[in-house]
C-alpha cells in the first residue's frame, strides 16, 4: 500500500486477504469525513489489486465504529450537507466489486451500523451490538440504514431498531439475518480471516460475479434477476479459470486460478 493513512490502518494478513482496521480509539472509530475518506481508498486500493480476493474490515474489540462524527455535522446547514455530499464516498464503496468481510466487535451504530451493512457478510464477536440511534439526536439514517437493515431483518424489527434507537446484540443479529457467524470476541477476528481466506482461494472472476448477481436481487424483479444471473453465468465461459475449474474437477486435482 502506497497510501499515508491516519484513521486507518491497512495490511495483509495472509494470502489473498487484505484488511483495513478502523484506528480512532479515543473516538469509538468514528467516521469522520476524513476517515471515510482513508476508507474509499483503501477499498478501491485492495480492488485494484489481483492478488487481493477478499477484504476485512474490522475495528476494535470494544467499537467496530460507533456512528458518525457528530462534531462535524452539528452545526451544519441543509446547503452545507449537500454541498459537503458525503454519501458519494458510500457510493464509491458500494461499488467495490471483491467481496468484503465486517468483523464487528462492540460498538457498531449509526454510520458503523451502515458500514457493517455495506459488507457482503457479517461475522461478529459475542459483544457486537448493532443499532441505528440516529432518532435520538433529531435525524434519521442517511447512509443507507432505513433500506439495508429492512432488507436484512424485515420491517418490523428494522422500524423498531430505526425508531426507536434501540440496540440488538450479536445473537440477536444473528437469529434476524443480519450477521453470519458469531464467535467468543477471542476469536471474532479469526474466524472472520478464516472465511475471507475461504472466499480468497476461489476464482476471482466467479466471486466478483457471483457477488454482483447476489446483490442484484435487491434492485430488480425475479424476472430481471433471473436474466442478469445467466449472463454473469455464461460470460464465465469466455475465463480461463472456468476451463482449469471444470478440468481440474474432471482430473481430481486442486484448481489453480489465474484471475482470467
Amino acid at each position: 500500500m502506497t497510501h499515508t493513512f491516519t484513521c486507518i490502518e491497512t495490511y495483509v494478513p495472509q494470502r489473498g486477504v487484505g484488511a483495513i482496521k478502523l484506528n480512532r480509539p479515543a473516538v469509538l472509530n468514528a467516521l469522520s469525513l476524513q476517515t471515510m475518506i482513508e476508507l474509499v481508498q483503501a477499498f478501491e486500493t485492495f480492488d485494484a489489486d489481483p492478488a487481493i480476493g477478499c477484504i476485512v474490515i474490522h475495528g476494535s474489540d470494544k467499537a467496530f465504529a460507533a456512528g458518525a462524527d457528530i462534531t462535524e455535522m452539528s452545526d451544519a446547514t441543509l446547503t452545507t450537507m449537500l454541498e459537503r455530499d458525503q454519501f458519494a464516498r458510500w457510493e464509491r464503496i458500494r461499488q467495490v466489486k471483491t467481496p468484503i468481510i465486517a468483523a464487528v466487535s462492540g460498538f457498531a451504530l449509526g454510520g458503523g451500523c451502515e458500514l457493517a451493512m455495506h459488507a457482503d457478510m457479517i461475522v461478529a464477536s459475542d459483544t457486537a451490538q448493532f443499532g441505528q440511534p440516529e432518532i435520538n439526536i433529531g435525524v434519521m439514517p442517511g447512509a443507507g440504514g432505513t433500506q439495508r437493515l429492512t432488507r436484512a431483518v424485515g420491517k418490523a424489527l428494522a422500524m423498531e431498531i430505526v425508531l426507536t434507537g434501540r440496540m440488538i446484540s450479536a445473537q440477536q443479529a444473528q437469529t434476524a439475518g443480519l450477521v453470519n457467524r458469531v464467535a467468543p470476541i477471542e476469536y471474532y477476528l479469526q474466524e472472520a480471516f478464516a472465511l475471507a481466506g475461504d472466499v480468497a482461494s476461489k476464482a476471482p472472476v466467479a466471486s466478483r460475479l457471483a457477488k454482483e448477481a447476489v446483490l442484484k436481487a435487491f434492485s430488480t424483479t425475479l424476472e430481471g434477476g433471473l436474466e442478469f444471473e445467466r449472463k454473469n453465468f455464461y460470460m464465465l465461459f469466455a475465463t480461463d479459470d472456468q476451463k482449469e475449474g471444470m478440468a481440474a474437477f474432471v482430473e481430481k486435482r486442486k484448481p489453480e486460478w489465474k484471475g482470467r
